[in-house]
C-alpha cells in the first residue's frame, strides 16, 4: 500500500485494478474491489489497521468486472452512479468466467466463476458529497464524488480537494490501451480536457489501472484518444470500418510503451472493444455514426 497524502492511498498489487482508500477517524472509503475474495478480504485488514472507525463503505468507479466482482467480499454498503446499477441489472445474477479475448485481468482467473453479483446500495446521478471529519485538524476534509463519461456510461471520479488528489479510474490507464466495449469516446476527450484544465492543476492525478500519473501523460493520452476517434470517424465516412479494426488498433498500440509479451493481449482488447464499440455507436447498414 502506498502513501498518496495523509489518509490516503493506493494499491496495485493484487490482479484487477488499482484500488483506493480514504482513511478518515470515522471510517474509510474504499476506491473499487480486487477481484479475487481473498485479496478483498487482505486489503481489508490492510485498512483496518489505519483506521480508528469501524464505518466503511465501497465505491465502484465504474461496472467493469475487474473493479466489480470482488465487492460483495468488502461486507460493506457499495455506491456507484446511476449507469452502473442499470449495467448490474442487465447482468445473470452469478457472474460466470467465459473468456470473450476483451483483454480484462478477469480472464487469467477463472476460480471467480460463480460469483454472486453484489450492485451497488446507493446511486447517485452527477455528484455526492461525503463528509466523514477531518483527515487532520486543518482542513475539512471533503470527499466529493463526480459522474465523469467517456471510458463508460458510469464512470466516475473521486476528489479529495483538499488534499489535491482525484481518483479517475479507466478515464487514464498506464501503458496499457483503453477498454472500448463500453465507451463513448466524444465524451471520453471532453473528460480528459476537464482533467487537464486549471480545475485540477497541481493534483495528483491516480488512474484505475496502474497509480498516479503525471499531467503530461495525461495529456499523451488525451492526444491518443482523440487520433483514435478520428480514425475511426475517417475510416466510417469511407464505408471502410470494420475491415480497418486491426489497422486501427495496431496504430494505437505503436503509440505505447509496454512489454513485448503483452501485444497479443492488448491487441485482443482493442480489437475487441473496436468490434463493441462499432456495434454500440455506429449502424451497420448505414455504418454512420449514432449517438
Amino acid at each position: 500500500m502506498q502513501v498518496i497524502a495523509s489518509g490516503i492511498y493506493y494499491e496495485s498489487n493484487y490482479p484487477g485494478v488499482t484500488l483506493g482508500a480514504v482513511v478518515l477517524p470515522r471510517g474509510t472509503l474504499m476506491i473499487d474491489a480486487p477481484l479475487r475474495p481473498e485479496d478483498t478480504r487482505t486489503w481489508k485488514s490492510v485498512l483496518l489497521t489505519q483506521s480508528r472507525g469501524t464505518h466503511r463503505l465501497l465505491l465502484n468507479l465504474d461496472g467493469h468486472p475487474d473493479r466489480t466482482i470482488g465487492a460483495r467480499y468488502a461486507d460493506c454498503t457499495i455506491i456507484a452512479q446511476n449507469n452502473v446499477l442499470e449495467t448490474f441489472n442487465n447482468r445473470t445474477s452469478v457472474f460466470k468466467a467465459q473468456p470473450n479475448g476483451s483483454g480484462a485481468e478477469w480472464e487469467h482467473y477463472p476460480e471467480i466463476s460463480g460469483t454472486r453479483w453484489m450492485p451497488p446500495q446507493i446511486t447517485f446521478s452527477e455528484h455526492m458529497i461525503l463528509r466523514w471529519d477531518t483527515i487532520d485538524d486543518d482542513k475539512d476534509t471533503e470527499i466529493i464524488i463526480e459522474y465523469h463519461p467517456g471510458p463508460s456510461d458510469g464512470a466516475a471520479w473521486v476528489i479529495i480537494p483538499s488534499q489535491k488528489v482525484v481518483f479517475v479510474g479507466d478515464a487514464i490507464l498506464l501503458d496499457q490501451p483503453p477498454f472500448l466495449e463500453m465507451s463513448h469516446l466524444p465524451s471520453w476527450n471532453n473528460t480528459l480536457s476537464l482533467l487537464r484544465s486549471p480545475v485540477f492543476r497541481n493534483y495528483i492525478i491516480v488512474s484505475g489501472r496502474g497509480g498516479p500519473v503525471t499531467i503530461e501523460y495525461v495529456r499523451e493520452q488525451h492526444e491518443l484518444l482523440k487520433m483514435l476517434q478520428k480514425r475511426i470517424e475517417t475510416y466510417a465516412e469511407k464505408g471502410a470500418l470494420a475491415e480497418n479494426i486491426d489497422k486501427i488498433s495496431q496504430a494505437y498500440l505503436q503509440k505505447l510503451n509496454y512489454p513485448p509479451a503483452l501485444h497479443n493481449i492488448y491487441t485482443k482488447r482493442m480489437n475487441y472493444g473496436l468490434e463493441c464499440y462499432i456495434q454500440r455507436h455506429y449502424k451497420p447498414e448505414e455504418n454512420s455514426f449514432g449517438d
